[in-house]
Formats: C-alpha cells, structure tokens, sequence
C-alpha cells in the first residue's frame, strides 16, 4: 500500500476545500444578487473561525443570506430579534426550579438559542449593553457561564449580526469589546443595475429559488483547520503589521494619524488580517495570500477596530477614507 506525501495530501485536501467553497459561492449568488464581495467576505468569515457583523439598510439580504449560508453549510441555526426589552436569560438560557418524581426539587438548565453552530444576531443595535454583554464570553470562548455553570457551546459555533445603519433611534452603539470579537465588519450596499433586474425576475415569480445543502459541519472545521495550516508569506506578515501599528495614534510616525485617530486597532486586527487573508486565497483557489488580499480586507477589519476624534468628523472624514489614506501610505 502507497503511502501518500503530506504535501500531496495537503494539495488533495485544498483541492476538495476549494471545489466545495467554489460551489458555495455559486450557490449564494443564486439566491443573493449584487452582492458577491459580501458573499466572499461572509465565507471567508466562517472559513478562518469568526464572526461577521453585517451592516446595511433594511431590504438588502441579510437575513437571507445567513438563513442561505446555514443551509447550504448545514449548520443548526437560530434567529434572535434583538429589541430593547431582550435579557441576557433569553439568548443564553436559565435555571428552573422543578420537582422530581420522588418529590426532590433541583434546577434544571434550559438553553436558549445561542446553543446552536450559527447564531443569526439581529439589530444587535437594539439590545441594551447588558444583554450584548451576554455573548461576549460566547463569541471569544464558546461557552457561557449560567449560575456558575459552564455550559459548551457546540462546534463550530459562529455569530452573524446585522445591524442598520440609518435609523438610530432606540439603539444602544456596540461597546469595543464587543465589536473587536467580529472578524470582520462587511458592509452591504445596493445591488448594481442588472444585478437588481435579475432580483426583480428572480423574485417575484410563482416559485423561489432556494439553496441546495453542499456541506457539512465537520466539512467547515476541515475548511477552518485548512486556513491555519496555510503559509503566510513575510513580505504579507510585514504589510499587515505596517498597516495596523500606522492607524494607532500613539505608534504612527504620521501626524495626521495622531491628530485624527481617537484610537486605533489592537491585536487582534493583525490576526484578523492572517485568518481572513488566507481564507480569501483559500476560496479563490490560492494557495497562499497576497498583498491585493490584505488591501481587500482593510477596510472590513479596520473600520470597526478603530474610531476617528472630533477633528477627522468636522473634515467630513469617515474611518473608510481614513483607511484609503493608510492604504495609500504603504509602500509594500
């Protein structure tokens, strides 16, 4: 019997991944139109491990596509309505006090919808800070503690949340902490032209189109384990390491960035660039990232990882042109 190479397993192993995520992107644009970087960007999400937070105005297929991605992964999923009156007990589960047969009385754990492997977190906006709270410990650690118990989330367990950016009234902004355990920020525009005719004639006809199960959850831990087995190249550990100390104000030598910058990203935006760099080659057939795929992700992981002073504001300057400046200063 022939014993394979671990490189010509490891090259059969990409292969399959890459066929697999090829197919789930075919699938996805079939039933979510115009928005193929989103697509990439939420794959390359569950492909290196995080969490995404989707931010759009209402009717542009969030919802969809997170109930889309579950389908065609075969993930369990769940759906939270996030509103003002939300407690932690409602996301993460409680004790009750029952009576036995034998007449005892004892707690019993009932879990809430955050035991699934993906969490659809809806306006998360909307939630006070204490029930946002509630999934910091599960996003950053996959469990959750109740009365002193801990209690496994199962694997692979990722968050989805949406969150609309024009209507503000009622809702409570994301503490930083919260927002650094998201991967990445993707933000969700309009479709094109075309892209909304074929909505339209998509839509709108007796029958729907939905999504075809193509994987499996322990085929997403393969994906996962494949992405950190990848090589990253020094030429790409050097620009994101350039990239993220340049927008912290107290390490850049720019003066514009420590005139501007409040403050600035910390560590886990570098790990968030390797993960989802190589998770970006990974679906686009690469066996390693490049530097268009660092300068893809700057913005999705930068601009929620860091926040501009009253003076970048009074310019009219956003973080996303804050991060075309950075982008512009780089010489790698």
């Amino acid at each position: 019997m022939t014993v394979e190479a671990p490189n010509d397993h490891l090259l059969r192993k990409f292969e399959e991944v890459t066929a697999k995520l090829s197919r789930a992107k075919t699938g996805l644009s079939q039933v979510v139109f115009g928005q193929q970087e989103v697509i990439d960007l939420t794959l390359a999400t569950l492909a290196a491990g995080g969490h995404g937070l989707l931010v759009g105005a209402p009717g542009l297929a969030k919802t969809l596509l997170v109930t889309s991605v579950a389908d065609l992964m075969g993930l369990s999923a769940k759906r939270v309505q996030f509103t003002p009156d939300l407690m932690p007990g409602d996301v993460l589960g409680s004790e009750v006090l029952e009576e036995t047969t034998d007449g005892r009385r004892e707690f019993r754990f009932i879990p809430g919808p955050i035991f699934c492997q993906l969490l659809m977190a809806d306006e998360i906006n909307r939630a006070s800070p204490r029930t946002q709270s509630a999934l910091l410990q599960a996003m950053q650690e996959h469990h959750v503690t109740v009365a002193g118990a801990r209690h496994d989330l199962p694997a692979p367990f990722h968050v989805l949340a949406t969150q609309n950016p024009i209507e503000q009234e009622g809702t409570y902004p994301l503490p930083e902490a919260q927002l650094d355990r998201f991967l990445l920020q993707i933000n969700v525009g309009y479709p094109n032209l075309e892209s909304e005719r074929h909505m339209l004639a998509a839509t709108t006809g007796a029958s729907d189109t939905k999504v075809d199960p193509l994987m499996s959850s322990a085929d997403l831990l393969e994906i996962q384990s494949l992405v950190r087995e990848m090589p990253v190249g020094e030429q790409i550990v050097e620009m994101i390491l350039k990239l993220v100390r340049s927008a912290r104000p107290d390490e850049a030598a720019n003066a514009r960035v420590k005139s501007l910058v409040a403050w600035g990203p910390g560590p886990r935006a570098s790990q968030a660039f390797s993960l989802a760099a190589r998770a970006l080659a990974l679906i686009d057939g690469r066996h390693a990232p490049s530097p268009d795929d660092v300068r893809r992700l700057a913005k999705p992981v930068l601009r929620h990882r860091m926040a501009l002073n009253f003076a970048a504001r009074s310019e009219g300057l956003d973080a996303d042109q804050f991060i075309d400046e950075l982008l512009g200063g780089l010489d790698v």
